[in-house]
C-alpha cells in the first residue's frame, strides 16, 4: 500500500481516518484491542505519529488485501516484534563475535602468542621405528 503521508508530525483520528478513507471507530477498535497506541494529549486527544501510521498501512494491508482478521493481525504483529528483536540479539551477537575475535587476532600477532592459550608445552612425540 503506498504511503498517504506528506510530511512528518503527529495526526488527529480524522486526518488519519481521512487519509486512509476509514472510519474513526475502526481506529479506535484497532486502539481497543492493542493494535494500535497513539499518544494523547493533556485533553486526552489521540495523535497518531509517522510510527504509528506505518503500523496502521501494515495492519490495512492484511485486512484489506489479505483478508486477516484482528485476532490474526494480532499475532502477527506479535511475531513481527518477536522476530525484530530475535534479529537485533542475532546482530549484538554478531558484532561480540566479530570484537572478539578481532581482539584475539591482535593478541595473536603478538611474539609468543596464540589464537589459543596453552597451558604448558605440547610435545609432539616422534615417529620412531626400529
Amino acid at each position: 500500500m503506498p504511503t498517504k503521508r506528506k510530511s512528518k508530525g503527529a495526526y488527529m483520528i480524522s486526518a488519519v481516518a481521512e487519509m486512509y478513507e476509514i472510519h474513526p471507530q475502526t481506529l479506535r477498535l484497532y486502539e481497543r484491542e492493542g493494535l494500535l497506541k497513539p499518544s494523547r494529549t493533556e485533553g486526552n486527544t489521540r495523535l497518531y505519529t509517522d510510527e504509528d501510521l506505518e503500523r496502521l498501512e501494515f495492519i490495512l494491508n492484511l485486512a484489506r488485501d489479505l483478508g486477516v482478521n484482528i485476532a490474526g493481525i494480532a499475532i502477527i504483529l506479535q511475531m513481527r516484534e518477536r522476530m525484530e528483536a530475535m534479529n537485533q540479539q542475532m546482530q549484538d551477537f554478531v558484532q561480540y563475535v566479530r570484537t572478539e575475535m578481532i581482539s584475539r587476532m591482535q593478541h595473536a600477532a603478538e611474539p609468543g602468542a596464540a589464537m589459543v592459550p596453552l597451558r604448558r608445552p605440547v610435545i609432539v612425540p616422534s615417529d620412531k621405528r626400529k
